[in-house]
């Protein structure tokens, strides 16, 4: 079933339209991703992530690329909408 989520994100608003996709559970988050994850749903760039977790811009950016890969997303608009459409 496809879904449209509304959102606003830093005053600009955006749609995007999902349907669920078949994920393999033993693909779980790693605790680090999950903690960036958080950190990226606050909002916060990569150079402020890695500022904040002690680590270089290349490795958030990994891990990000990681998450990405796992939730079957492509972009933070994705990710914010999966995360609206969890609660």
């Amino acid at each position: 079933m496809k879904r449209l989520i509304k959102f606003r994100l830093r005053g600009a608003r955006y749609a995007v339209l999902s349907e669920p996709i078949e994920r393999d559970e033993a693909e779980a988050l790693t605790a680090s991703e999950a903690d960036v994850m958080t950190l990226l749903l606050e909002g916060l760039s990569n150079k402020e992530i890695a500022k904040k977790r002690g680590r270089a811009v290349r490795t958030i950016a990994n891990q990000i690329a990681s998450l990405f890969r796992k939730l079957g997303v492509n972009s933070r608009s994705e990710l914010m909408a999966l995360n609206a459409s969890r609660n």
